[in-house]
């Protein structure tokens, strides 16, 4: 018996994802979560064996919600399924230890193929990208570990600082204390190697993704 979770916030691009893959393989078992809270607590009840991510479900926001993930499930597998099929992006996925990468626009045939490769253990990126997937520099991948050590609301924080929000404002965004804010940014320093808000600003700009595109399934 195999074991999927599917995490994307789009019930229909799930609907379709299952139908792809119950026509590819016998006694499976597909579980499904909507946002990042929902994934993490089917992970912590459940015995998966293969996770399909979405990069920009809630809560996941750009590479994060992978990194914690896998910071939390060092040993579960992941693949990555979004619709931005960049080169680079999956270059850093793959690198940061991803099974694998599925394009939104894969044919059934393709996503059969890529989870059948990934439950072997094997690496799967699309064939047209796979001659251009670059190695991970190590400045990249210290990171990613760094960013890994983060709490969710502390990500979100971070976001904002990206956005140019203040401590006010962050507060007011996330209904929480301008004191409780000052907290969490102290948090994100220390944990990031870091003594400014500039500096933050690039760390979370480095992990920003291109905006989620707009399927129709």
């Amino acid at each position: 018996m195999i074991s999927l979770l599917i995490a994307d916030d789009h019930p229909l691009y799930r609907d379709a994802l299952k139908g792809a893959l119950s026509m590819g393989f016998e006694d499976l078992t597909i579980l499904e979560s909507g946002d990042l809270n929902e994934t993490v607590s089917t992970l912590e009840k459940s015995e998966v064996d293969l996770l399909l991510l979405d990069l920009h479900m809630p809560g996941s926001s750009d590479l994060f919600g992978f990194l914690h993930i896998q910071k939390l499930h060092p040993d579960l597998p992941i693949a990555v399924v979004s619709g931005t099929e960049d080169a680079s992006l999956i270059s850093k996925i793959v690198g940061l230890g991803a099974m694998g990468f599925i394009p939104k626009t894969a044919s059934a045939q393709d996503i059969k193929d890529a989870v059948s490769n990934m439950l072997e253990g094997d690496v799967w990126v699309p064939e047209a990208v796979r001659q251009q997937i670059q190695d991970v520099d190590e400045t990249f991948s210290e990171l990613a570990e760094n960013v890994a050590s983060l709490t969710p609301s502390q990500y979100k924080v971070l976001c904002y600082m990206r956005d140019g929000l203040l401590n006010k404002q962050i507060g007011y965004n996330l209904d929480i204390a301008e004191a409780t804010v000052k907290a969490h940014v102290t948090a994100i320093f220390r944990k990031l190697g870091i003594n400014n808000r500039t500096q933050a600003v690039l760390i979370a700009s480095q992990l920003q993704l291109e905006p989620p595109v707009k399927e129709e399934v």
